[in-house]
Formats: structure tokens, sequence, C-alpha cells
């Protein structure tokens, strides 16, 4: 056999197993149902180009290492303690100045597969999320210091100010169950706004839902004195963080998928409808309003060519997918080749106020969620076993 034979009958053999993946290792083999959709990507020239040359999330301090795990969303209560935060074995915690003490459950059918593990990391306990929960997004009522929870699997809940187990408030929308609840916030008036990022995949499935382009998200209002859940927008690509603005004349929603910050109206003459804010230099994940009204975003990553043309060209993607190639080495090629935590502050027009990042990934690897209080940053990830904080002064 010469050489040539050889290579051509090995090349044969590669494209033979890459088309038949006789081994499932293609991120959609077993979903037979997966479709890919066009992301509404914004052109690369409106892409903002604004970069922190500084490296500043380099100079945050790692807090709780390895005591959190995914610790996605940082809140405070009315009297200033915390933070709070919801981890992967689905409780809600609280720091009491000295320790981590359980505060809340959403799950009703906790068992000892929940418990926290000491080698654990933010994966562990994906495949039980379904029976522990996954609490995301927290709010607390400044009023009355209930604290209200999107739970990924359990809706959204709300749990009183000395804890416990949450009560559900809101399992399904028009009819359809929510299948992947994800932030939440509330005004002074009785309602509650919250996400659910897709209709048609659960949380330990992300990937697929950023690899598919879903467009089945939807942003909600529930109401507490009357108990009516309204469907404000649906057919959203991903939507994620939610926050009200400062005089609550508006909320601000993150297209995850996109790469968007928009803005929904509330009150006035454009009340009902919604405005494009801000085109991210990354992909989003939630948002925070701070005390002065402006905003800050936690960007998962930045974007990357392969992530942009593989949104605007679904069947190229499926193509790509096909491979039988890691579901991990797929991710990497989307944040752009290696993690690296970037968080920006908007003002309320959309303007670029401050951007701080670790685009080495040395220290601040990825962040979820930027809760400022008293001059500092709190950094909390879905992804990391810590809370990251970064002094403003």
């Amino acid at each position: 056999m010469t050489l040539a034979r050889g290579l051509a009958i090995l090349f044969l053999l590669f494209a033979l197993y890459c088309g038949l993946d006789p081994f499932h290792h293609s991120p959609i083999a077993h979903f037979p149902d997966f479709q890919a959709k066009r992301v509404d990507m914004p052109p690369w020239s409106e892409v903002p180009t604004d970069t922190d040359n500084h490296n500043l999330l380099q100079k945050s301090e790692i807090k709780f290492l390895n005591e959190v795990q995914g610790p996605e969303s940082i809140a405070f209560d009315p009297l200033g303690r915390g933070p709070y935060t919801g981890v992967a074995d689905g409780r809600v915690i609280f720091w009491n100045g000295h320790s981590w003490v359980d505060f809340a459950y959403t799950s009703p059918n906790r068992s000892e597969i929940c418990n926290p593990l000491a080698s654990a990391t933010p994966f562990s306990y994906m495949k039980n999320e379904h029976i522990c929960g996954r609490p995301l997004g927290l709010r607390f009522d400044k009023k009355t210091g209930d604290l209200f929870i999107a739970d990924a699997y359990f809706g959204l809940l709300k749990v009183g100010p000395e804890g416990g187990l949450a009560t559900s408030l809101v399992t399904e929308a028009e009819g359809i169950p929510l299948k992947f609840t994800n932030d939440v916030d509330l005004d002074g008036e009785g309602n509650v706004y919250f996400t659910e990022s897709t209709a048609n995949y659960p949380r330990r499935n992300f990937v697929q839902v950023v690899f598919s382009g879903d467009d089945s998200g939807r942003v909600l209002k529930y109401n507490l004195a009357t108990k009516e859940t309204t469907v404000l927008l649906s057919n959203i690509q991903f939507p994620n963080g939610i926050t009200l603005s400062k005089d609550g004349s508006f909320f601000v929603f993150c297209e995850g998928s996109i790469g968007r910050l928009r803005k929904y109206w509330l009150k006035g003459e454009k009340a009902g409808t919604s405005e494009i804010l801000a085109i991210l230099p990354g992909y989003p994940d939630n948002v925070r309003v701070n005390n002065n009204g402006d905003f800050w975003v936690a960007l998962h990553c930045r974007r990357s060519w392969y992530a942009y043309y593989s949104g605007i060209y679904p069947k190229i993607r499926t193509m790509i997918l096909k491979l039988p190639i890691p579901v991990k080495i797929f991710f990497q090629l989307q944040i752009g080749g290696h993690p690296h935590a970037v968080v920006v502050k908007y003002s309320p027009e959309g303007r670029i106020l401050q951007i701080l990042e670790d685009s080495e990934g040395k220290i601040v690897r990825a962040v979820s969620e930027v809760e400022e209080k008293d001059g500092k940053l709190w950094m909390g990830s879905v992804l990391m076993p810590f809370i990251a904080v970064y002094n403003l002064n």
C-alpha cells in the first residue's frame, strides 16, 4: 500500500467517523429535535471596542474560596446584612459575618443527594438540579424583607425574612410551564418582573440553549395582589438578567445570545414598548442598577469571530456541532478560547461609563453578576467556587 493510499483510507475513515459519530460525542447527539436558529447579531462595526488596558479586575480579592459553589446572584437584605447567595446544591445561604449559614430552600423534595460535598465543583450537582433546585436571581423587598427567588427549575418563589422553605408563586404562564427561570426584580407597587431564558431546555442544558440560538425566552410580570402572571415579551433569545431603573419608569434586561441590553418602558408615553438600550462588547449574564441609577452588566465573555459567524449562519453551525468533538471544546470556541471576566457600567441612556476586566482570566475567570455596595463590587459566578470583590475607591 502506498503512503498516499494509506492517507486516503485514514481520511475516509475519519470522515466516516465524524459523519456517524458512533460514540455520540457530538454536543447535539442526544438532542434529536435540535434546531439551530439564526442569532440576530448586530453588525461587527457596531460592537464597542472599549477595553480595560490595565486588567483592573486582577486587583480583586477572592473571598470564600471553595466555601460557595456557583454563587450566581449576590444580595444584601434591607438591613445591609449579607451577602446572601444561591449555590449549586440548591440552597440560599447567608454570610452572618463569621460563617455561612443556610437561609432558604426552593425544593420541597430535598434529600441526602442534595447535601454539600467536600470535593464538589459547581458542576457536581447538575444531574440533581431538578430535585434539589437551582436558585439563580435573588432580590429583597426593601419594605417587607421578603426574598424573591428565581429558581431555574421551580419558577418564581418567595421566602420571608426568617428564611426556610420558599413559597411557590409562579410555575407557568399562558399554560406553558416555566422551563428555565433566571432572574427577578420588583417595584414598589406589588409587581415582580422575571425572565425565563427558554421554554425548551432545562438549565443543565444551558450550553445547548446557547448553541441553538433558541428564541423561546420570555419576560414576565407577576402581580402580588391579583396573583396574575402576564407575559410582557416573548420570542427572546436567552433573556437573562433584569433590573428596574432607579425611578421605576422602565426596566432593563439582557439578551444573552445577541449581546444587547433592552429597555422596556413601564410608565410614560412609551409604556408597554421596548427598545435597544445598548449593544454590548460581549455576551451578558446579569444586570444590576446601583444607587446612582447606572447599570452594572456582567459579561461572561467578549465576542469572538467564531460566535459571530456561527450565530448568523445556523446551517453551518449545525454541521459543526454534529462533529464528535466534546462540548467543552465548542464552549471554549464560543467564548473566544479561554475564560475571562468583563464588567461594564452603563448610564441610563446606554453610554459606557466604566469597563473592568481580567482579559487573561488570572484572578476573575468568570462573572455572572455585579452588585455594588459601599464602594465595592461584589461579583458572583455560576461557574466559579468563590465571590470576587473589587474596591472602586
